[in-house]
């Protein structure tokens, strides 16, 4: 089966390397599947997970926000930012999501920060999503 070289990577290094044989993303404009010899393309991401399938097995990558390059033979994610399930302080993430859902519901009768309370809200809940949550 045809692989790819997929590569995710934040301002802080590496998240993501190995060969593969399919990359699914959350891009601007809809759902994106990328197999081996895709034609290239750049497309910004929205938040969301990041699915990488590897022969029988799908690795999942939180990226909140970014751009997908893509090559006939590569893909490279540069992210904002990105977790692996195993790097999700799920604790953590209840708690951010929590605070984002009050925060929007301030925002709402305020009108003040909403898109930024919205923000860290889908952050907050695709980190879950990862994690399996």
């Amino acid at each position: 089966m045809k692989t790819m070289q997929v590569n995710v990577v934040t301002p802080d290094g590496s998240v993501f390397e190995a060969e593969a044989n399919m990359v699914s993303v959350k891009a601007e404009e809809g759902e994106l599947g990328v197999l081996p010899g895709h034609i290239p393309l750049v497309t910004p991401l929205r938040i969301g997970p990041v699915r990488i399938k590897q022969d029988n097995q799908v690795h999942l990558v939180a990226v909140n926000g970014g751009f997908m390059e893509v090559r006939r033979d590569e893909v490279n994610i540069l992210a904002e930012s990105a977790e692996l399930p195993t790097d999700i302080d799920v604790v953590r993430a209840r708690a951010a999501k929590e605070r984002a859902q009050r925060r929007l519901d301030v925002a709402k009768q305020d009108n003040i920060d909403f898109r930024r309370a919205e923000l860290a809200l889908k952050r907050a809940i695709n980190r879950l999503e990862v994690s399996g949550e």
